[in-house]
């Protein structure tokens, strides 16, 4: 591959041109779905739903349905959204013969059961700088090519700071941790700009094959089953110029990057790629200093995963698979 980028890389403005997206949309017989998995966003929630809207489903029909997946939110999220006009679910409700777990990745997998797209379009619900480009940027490439099966945004991700706002600085995670694991196992996925971003779109026929980490590693977990299942050639990247969102702490990063490693660790013991022997810890350990000293702080981190939608009986009678 030689020291080029990620091979199929495209800019968003490359399908700037909504109404032409209509036509294909409309020419393959698509139905396309977007939704925001939420927890405590009733800030951001509805101006994100109120763009996009206005957009992507009023002015031009791209989008067929929009909608939150809610994790039992304490704040106004659900109230706000169906103000704005997005349905709304509650995670806990859906498929809750299997039980619930807390996470963005157990709305995402339950959020296939729900949504009746053909496209299927996550966006976090936390962006301070929303714009239509977010969804039709990754929609472009899956109407463009039908070899392409999931589409990740990468972009600038600014640092809020006490002084101000830093140029960069953000996705920490992915360059002290996840990039120098792809660089060793997967090169060919080290090459993705930002693979834990957020914001992604996939077809729902390589979605329901996929099983999804309830937690941190949602992201890197996918990459690597399609990678392992379709190959490299499934996977598109699309630049979105710049991301303003919340920042997490070092201590959140960290319990993040536990989950990810779990994930990780997981899928290299299922595909072969290392013969991991002994027990591994199951809490993230971290330090707290305080007036004397330091304390040891052990905090469980979700590594539930859930099987393929395909494999739950309700949703292959849902949708005749």
């Amino acid at each position: 591959m030689g020291d080029e980028l990620f091979k199929k890389t495209t800019h968003h403005s490359k399908y700037s041109e909504i109404a032409r997206l209509v036509e294909l949309k409309e020419k393959q017989g698509v139905k396309i779905s977007l939704a925001f998995p939420t927890l405590n966003e009733e800030a951001t929630i509805g101006k994100e739903i109120l763009i996009i809207r206005t957009e992507l489903a009023d002015r031009f029909p791209l989008i067929d349905e929009i909608a939150v997946i809610d994790s039992s939110s304490k704040d106004n999220t659900r109230k706000v959204a169906e103000q704005y006009g997005a349905k709304v679910f509650t995670a806990k409700n859906i498929l809750p013969k299997y039980g619930n777990f807390q996470g963005k990745g157990e709305n995402l997998w339950k959020s296939l059961f729900v949504l009746e797209g053909d496209i299927i379009v996550w966006v976090d619900a936390d962006i301070s700088n929303i714009a239509p480009k977010f969804v039709y940027g990754l929609i472009g490439p899956l109407l463009e090519n039908p070899e392409t099966a999931y589409v990740k945004a990468f972009y600038e991700r600014p640092m809020r700071l006490a002084r101000g706002i830093a140029a960069s600085g953000g996705g920490r995670v992915t360059e002290i941790l996840v990039r120098p694991l792809f660089s060793f196992f997967y090169p060919e996925l080290a090459r993705l700009v930002q693979p834990l971003s957020g914001e992604y779109a996939g077809r729902r026929g390589l979605l329901e094959r996929l099983p999804f980490s309830v937690g941190y590693g949602v992201e890197l977990g996918h990459l690597i089953d399609i990678v392992e299942i379709e190959g490299i050639e499934a996977l598109a990247q699309v630049d979105l110029d710049m991301r303003i969102h919340r920042n997490q702490t070092t201590e959140a990063l960290g319990k993040m990057a536990f989950g990810i490693l779990t994930t990780f660790y997981s899928r290299l013991a299922k595909y072969g790629r290392a013969d991991i022997t002994g027990a591994l810890g199951d809490a993230h350990i971290s330090l707290e200093q305080n007036n004397n000293g330091h304390r040891v702080i052990k905090s469980a981190v979700s590594h539930h995963e859930r099987p393929p939608m395909i494999e739950i009986s309700e949703y292959r009678a849902k949708f005749g698979r």
